[in-house]
């Protein structure tokens, strides 16, 4: 059980970046109300976790709980770096 558990972690931390990525790609390409962001992030988490198949020998249930953890954390690391006051623009 730790080492699944571990496993959904590892594979999360991959996928948050993805998910970033995709998540300001959108951002930057439709006009998105801020309190929406998180669930696009997490509908795009979720995908990447589900689509993810090919990466992992995660189960399907694994593999989304990944992408939501990656999905909700994408939008928090982008909210830190962006408010963070040592952070330069």
């Amino acid at each position: 059980m730790n080492d699944m558990l571990n496993q959904v972690m590892l594979f999360a931390s991959v996928l948050s970046a993805i998910v970033l990525a995709f998540l300001q790609l959108v951002k930057a390409t439709v006009s998105v109300p801020k309190n929406l962001i998180p669930i696009i992030g997490l509908v795009i988490g979720l995908l990447a976790g589900y689509l993810g198949y090919i990466f992992t020998d995660l189960e399907t249930v694994p593999r989304l709980w990944a992408g939501a953890f990656a999905g909700l954390s994408s939008t928090g690391i982008f909210e830190l770096v962006k408010n963070n006051p040592g952070h330069t623009k």
